[in-house]
């Protein structure tokens, strides 16, 4: 597939999506967005993928299909990967729900310009949804770890989709991770989740704002029953 321009709306500021790890996610949370094409073939390294060119000045997301440091998948993917991105002068966006894998490359195994994020859905872990990724707990530790070097990536944590939360345990655990900003967005793909009311969302958001950057996303008028405004 090469170098895709990016068409969906989960960062207004990535230009692009690269994946070199395809296949089914070890993960395998229930609202996987991959799950629309049916049953996937086990992950792989696609090694025509380390011929593309990422050309410079741009902000690609590596690994929007596939959670290339899910626990499972070998290191020396993610190497290649890595080495491949560190040829251009690009931004990157590494996102991931087990970023205790971005330890075992942190930080001289990314490129220079690297952002990093986690996911955190909610406080509480929903097995039947997240299925076999990390606890919340788990992430934010690990994001946290991260933040103790001396060397540090600007970071980032996304709350989609949003589940039904805990307010201040779920902001405990996002001030943990020290994020330059938190995205948050509802389910799109119509998974019957467990959400919390709009009221709840904005209550959410006005705490966060208190320590950082907040984006909220369009989806979320979704959950907005009274038709008012985000």
């Amino acid at each position: 597939m090469g170098l895709n321009v990016a068409k969906g709306n989960m960062y207004e500021f990535v230009t692009h999506t690269w994946n070199t790890i395809k296949g089914a996610c070890p993960h395998d949370c229930s609202y996987c967005y991959m799950k629309r094409f049916g049953n996937l073939k086990p992950a792989r390294l696609d090694a025509k993928e380390l011929k593309t060119d990422l050309g410079d000045d741009n902000f690609i997301f590596v690994g929007s299909s596939c959670d290339m440091f899910a626990g499972e998948i070998p290191s020396e993917w993610i190497e290649k990967t890595l080495s491949h991105c560190r040829e251009r002068e690009n931004k990157y966006l590494f996102q991931s729900k087990n970023p205790a894998g971005f330890s075992s490359f942190y930080p001289h195994g990314f490129p220079s310009h690297t952002n990093l994020c986690t996911t955190i859905e909610s406080n509480r872990f929903y097995s039947k949804i997240m299925c076999r990724s990390p606890t919340p707990q788990d992430r934010a530790s690990a994001m946290q770890a991260l933040n103790d070097w001396n060397y540090r990536f600007d970071t980032f944590v996304t709350i989609e989709p949003i589940l039904d939360f805990d307010l201040t345990p779920l902001v405990e655990l996002i001030r943990r991770c020290e994020p330059e900003q938190v995205n948050i967005g509802a389910d799109s793909g119509g998974n019957n989740l467990p959400e919390p009311s709009i009221e709840k969302v904005m209550e959410l958001v006005a705490e966060l704002g208190k320590f950082t950057r907040v984006a909220k996303k369009r989806n979320l008028t979704r959950l907005d029953k009274t038709g008012g405004n985000l």
